[in-house]
C-alpha cells in the first residue's frame, strides 16, 4: 500500500544530548510496526518524531510524501485529524473534566457535528475503551489504568487512519488491557496504520507486522515477525532487549 510516514536522516537533540541519529525509515501504510529495545534507546523519542510532535535538528520526517515541518495550517490538521497518539503517562489536561477531554478532538476537527451527536460519540468511545463511570470528573480522580483508558478512547474518537501507541497497556489489569488489545487487533484489519512500542513481547507477536530494534539512537534491526520467529537466537536477543 506505500508509506505512510518517512523518516529521512533524522538526527535529534535535546538539552546537548543527542537522542535519536540517523534514523532512516519508512513505515508502510497499513501494517503495524513495533519499536522496541531497552529503556532510553530513543524509541518514544522516535516515535514522537514520527507523529511530528517533535521536529528533528536534521534530516526531515514526512507523511505520504509531505514534510511534516512544511505543512500548511490546513495540511496539518488533516494529518492531526488522520492520526492518534496515546501518551505513555496518558497526557490528560489537568483543568478539564473528561467529557471536555473527549470532546474536544470533535469540537477541533468536526466543528459542525451537532452537540447530542458529539455526546453520542463520547459516551459510547469511552465504553468501547471500557470506562463506564462518571465522566463529569477530573483526571486527578482516576487510578493511572482509568487515566489511560480514558487517553485511548480519546485516541479513538476521529476515528484515526494512524495510530500512535507509546506503551499503551501500561498499568493496566489483564482484562482492561486485553480489552484495548482486541480493538487494536481489530483496528488493524481495518487498515488502519499502527505504530507501537511495547516491552510485553507478547503483545509483539500478536500484533505487529513488522519490528524495529532501537540500540543506542540508532536502528539496529528491520525485519519482520517471521522472521524473528523463524530465528531462535535473534528472538531470544531481543527479548532480553526488550526487557532491559
Amino acid at each position: 500500500m506505500g508509506t505512510i510516514i518517512e523518516m529521512k536522516n533524522v538526527t535529534f537533540s535535546a538539552q546537548k544530548r543527542e537522542l535519536v541519529s540517523e534514523l532512516n525509515y519508512c513505515f508502510e501504510e497499513g501494517k503495524t510496526t513495533a519499536l522496541i529495545g531497552p529503556s532510553g534507546c530513543g524509541k518514544s523519542t522516535m516515535l514522537k518524531l514520527a507523529a511530528g510532535l517533535l521536529h528533528p535538528n536534521e534530516g526531515e520526517v514526512l507523511f505520504r510524501g509531505k514534510s511534516i515541518a512544511r505543512m500548511s495550517r490546513a495540511e496539518n490538521l488533516e494529518f492531526r485529524r488522520e492520526g492518534a497518539f496515546v501518551f505513555q503517562d496518558s497526557a490528560l489536561w489537568a483543568n478539564q473534566n473528561l467529557f471536555q477531554i473527549l470532546e474536544l478532538p470533535l469540537r477541533l476537527h468536526f466543528p459542525l457535528m451537532e452537540s447530542k451527536e458529539r455526546a453520542r460519540r463520547v459516551r459510547e468511545t469511552a465504553e468501547e475503551a471500557g470506562y463506564k463511570k462518571d465522566l463529569g470528573v477530573r483526571p486527578a480522580q482516576l487510578s493511572m489504568g482509568e487515566q489511560k483508558l480514558i487517553a485511548f478512547a480519546r485516541a479513538l474518537m476521529c476515528r484515526p487512519r494512524l495510530l500512535f501507541l507509546d506503551e499503551y497497556t501500561e498499568s493496566l489489569d489483564e482484562t482492561a488491557a486485553n480489552r484495548l488489545i482486541e480493538i487494536t487487533r481489530k483496528l488493524r484489519s481495518e487498515g488502519v496504520s499502527i505504530l507501537m512500542i511495547s516491552h510485553d513481547f507478547r503483545i509483539i507477536h500478536d500484533l505487529a507486522d513488522l519490528v524495529v530494534l532501537i540500540l543506542g539512537g540508532r536502528i539496529h534491526i528491520k525485519l519482520t515477525k517471521e522472521q524473528m520467529a523463524q530465528d531462535r537466537d535473534l528472538r531470544q536477543y531481543i527479548e532480553e532487549g526488550i526487557a532491559s
